[in-house]
């Protein structure tokens, strides 16, 4: 008989079908053996009846997490036994047979349990498969999907950029180097930055959604040294607030389309999309740090940059008076930002660089980027780097690339802001850290700060 998904029972009232899926749990009451049985696409109650003996013996060694093939009548279940609210909530699976396709061995503990991170991660195998960890990564791959959706209307191209690189992006140290031939060492790439900036000579506009890594010795609830950056790169712009406009609007389709399609997945979270107003608040950094200062007290204003604490005070400011949990600030010290940030002719010594930070953190950060051949010269000489080592990405621009920008996010730190998870951890599917990679590379982990 050939597989019917669970989703699709509603439709065959009445008849025999198979569904092939999980046990998600086995209740026995009596002389009846209950089962909830999950496959990608829902989840639906069956019963075994007395009278079979055959099979009420399976059913009893029947376990969680069996993989099983079965077949029964889908029936309307009594009107006092509806569950409105929930998908197969008005039927049930009169089983007829069951067939084992993989029995699991008795489980270290119950899928819903309350664990540890640690304990999480140890067993993600397993635990991947709760409601929770189900629900986390479909709001992921939605985001993926209404980012790509977004971008592609706009007229963006996407295009896969090389994790094997010659020289950093960024031109920072804090890089995996790998053994490559001939002698000669590659890295593993930080950003997707120079080859973006690369094909807007080619493309004009570009994205790039993709693994990236970091060698920074952090133990943090908010970074990791492997993680999807999303990026995207626009020629012809006249600063950086044409960018900010694009990533205000990607937001707000990005946010509607999260709750239009992951509303269970919100409620069983506890989380709330968040309304993304149609023009962001934004600040220079200065007038974010004279605003820290007169409303609390704390004087950051020699500060080069944010920290934490201030990112987060920033969003309940913004939350309390603009109604937005999003913010931007721009305008960092040159100093503080890549050699291909442009700096703000009306406003020496400062970029026309942004971060987005989002309910408390940094999501995104962006700008406008040196395009004059000299220019850019110049910034990588200030930053102390050999402009020889980056001739490669310098054609594009000594041949001619057109005022541009663009901006960087991290996938993982985004959904776990839109879901207010504690850990990045959490929405990451397999997290590389300082003490991980799959299984804990030392029982004398750091603390985290």
């Amino acid at each position: 008989m050939e597989r019917t998904l669970i989703g699709e029972l509603s439709a065959h009232k009445g008849s025999e079908i198979c569904i092939q899926g999980w046990v998600d749990v086995r209740r026995d009451q009596g002389k009846l053996v209950f089962f909830d049985f999950r496959d990608r696409s829902g989840i639906v109650q069956g019963v075994v009846l007395p009278g079979d003996e055959s099979l009420m013996e399976i059913a009893k060694t029947v376990r969680t997490e069996a993989v099983v093939s079965v077949q029964g009548i889908v029936n309307e279940r009594p009107e006092r036994n509806v569950q409105a609210d929930k998908l197969n909530g008005d039927i049930e699976l009169e089983i007829k047979r069951i067939t084992i396709l993989a029995l699991p061995q008795t489980l270290p503990f119950e899928l819903d349990a309350e664990l540890n991170l640690d304990t999480y991660l140890d067993y993600l195998p397993l635990t991947l498969r709760s409601e929770r960890s189900r629900a986390i990564f479909t709001v992921q791959a939605e985001i993926v999907r209404a980012y790509r959706a977004f971008l592609n209307q706009e007229g963006f191209t996407e295009f896969q950029a090389p994790k094997l690189i010659g020289d950093d992006a960024e031109g920072s140290g804090e890089v995996f180097e790998v053994p490559y031939f001939y002698g000669k060492t590659a890295h593993l790439a930080t950003s997707p930055q120079l080859y973006k900036q690369i094909m807007v000579g080619a493309l004009e506009r570009v994205f790039s959604i993709g693994i990236v890594f970091r060698a920074e010795k952090h133990s943090t609830t908010r970074h990791l040294n492997e993680y999807t950056s999303m990026d995207m790169e626009m020629g012809f712009i006249k600063d950086h607030t044409d960018v900010m406009a694009v990533e205000n609007k990607l937001m707000r389709y990005v946010s509607a389309e999260l709750a239009k399609n992951c509303s269970k997945e919100f409620a069983l979270l506890k989380a709330e999309v968040p309304e993304v107003p149609e023009r962001i608040p934004n600040l220079k950094l200065r007038e974010a740090q004279e605003l820290i200062f007169a409303e609390t007290g704390k004087d950051k204003r020699n500060e080069p940059d944010l920290e934490p604490e201030d990112e987060r005070w920033l969003c309940e400011w913004s939350k309390r008076e603009h109604n937005s949990d999003f913010v931007f600030v721009t305008h960092y010290p040159v100093s503080k930002r890549p050699m291909y940030t442009f700096e703000d002719s009306t406003d020496p010594g400062y970029t026309n660089g942004f971060d987005l930070l989002f309910r408390g953190v940094e999501i995104t950060t962006g700008g406008q980027r040196r395009h004059d051949y000299e220019n850019l010269i110049e910034g990588i000489k200030m930053k102390g780097l050999d402009p020889e080592k980056f001739s490669y990405y310098l054609q594009a621009f000594k041949y001619g690339i057109p005022p541009h920008g663009g901006w960087g996010m991290g996938l993982e730190r985004l959904t776990a802001k839109f879901l207010n998870l504690a850990n990045v951890k959490e929405a990451t599917l397999f997290p590389r850290d300082i003490n991980r990679i799959d299984t804990r590379l030392t029982e004398n982990e750091p603390t985290e700060v």
